[in-house]
């Protein structure tokens, strides 16, 4: 059973990284389908913590930062920890800087990839697969990160972190901030996706940036994206999805701006923890359009030569 287990995420991924990702240098939807469609799948059981199916996801990630030259940011991909008696571990990818003096300036783009695994059955069904939340994110992440491992377009460090215990109180990203404060990193911003995977029916802009008034990011990311990409939700104020997403840590950390991009407030998808966050409920022109406006604003970030994200009143 051990040697099926490591086989079959790495069969599914020689077709995912044979597959033309990237169409006129844009990411493709169907790409970004076939990455969120596995992680989303019944093999991986939901990805809960500790199960067979979260490793199964992180071997995926893995290969996949392997396969596109992204180095691990420690000894290997894999940022350990315990939740109780259980062994956990973010994923975490280092795309180096092009520049002497600003490589020690690092980007941190985010996403978490557990989800919550079984829970109460809907019909004859109680896998909670977890597509949207946060399949759509990762796969955002993971095709932003191949982007600038193949250009190699940034003079700032990128470091890519797929964080694991989101979904027991963002301990994972809690747990790598900490890590990171300590080794004294020179973060710049944290940048965060979380649930991109529907679009909004009724707004001027295609996503929402948490703790929006914190900091002139949304700004920026319109400004550098030459598009309205980005703007504020009322709901998500409201509900404080700014300290209820795994950017909150690296904010508690560093006093950086650290905010997390989203296109679900909970006012537009009805199946967060629920059976049905499937991948087939997805929009991928939707999501392939939102992660192509946003490379553009993210290579800014990575490339001016000064810090011009800055939080306010700081």
């Amino acid at each position: 059973m051990k040697k099926i287990f490591i086989i079959i995420p790495f069969l599914i991924l020689i077709g995912f990284l044979g597959f033309k990702l990237f169409k006129n240098d844009d990411v493709s939807p169907e790409a970004l389908e076939m990455v969120t469609s596995y992680l989303a799948s019944e093999e991986l059981e939901g990805r809960e913590l500790g199960s067979v199916g979260i490793e199964k996801a992180a071997i995926y990630i893995e290969a996949v930062f392997e396969k596109n030259n992204i180095k691990p940011y420690f000894e290997t991909y894999r940022n350990n920890f315990k939740w109780s008696a259980i062994d956990a571990y973010n994923i975490v990818g280092y795309i180096e800087g092009s520049d002497p003096k600003l490589k020690n300036e690092v980007v941190i783009i985010g996403a978490h990839y557990d989800h919550i695994g079984i829970v109460e059955k809907v019909g004859d069904d109680n896998l909670a697969n977890g597509a949207n939340d946060n399949a759509s994110g990762v796969s955002g992440v993971l095709l932003i990160a191949q982007h600038f491992a193949a250009k190699k377009s940034n003079k700032r460090s990128i470091l890519v972190a797929l964080f694991s215990a989101e979904e027991k109180g963002m301990l994972g990203s809690a747990h790598l901030a900490k890590t990171l404060k300590e080794d004294n990193i020179d973060p710049y911003i944290m940048l965060n996706f979380e649930m991109i995977g529907v679009p909004f029916p009724d707004r001027d802009y295609m996503a929402f940036i948490t703790g929006h008034g914190l900091s002139n990011m949304s700004e920026k990311i319109n400004e550098y994206s030459d598009y309205n990409l980005t703007g504020l939700s009322e709901i998500s104020k409201e509900r404080d999805l700014f300290i209820r997403s795994d950017n909150y840590p690296f904010y508690e950390a560093f006093k950086i701006p650290s905010q997390t991009i989203s296109c679900s407030d909970l006012s537009n998808f009805d199946y967060y923890h629920h059976v049905d966050d499937e991948a087939d409920k997805l929009d991928y022109e939707h999501m392939a359009d939102l992660i192509n406006k946003t490379i553009p604003a993210i290579e800014a970030i990575c490339n001016t030569p000064t810090k011009e994200i800055k939080l306010y009143n700081e």
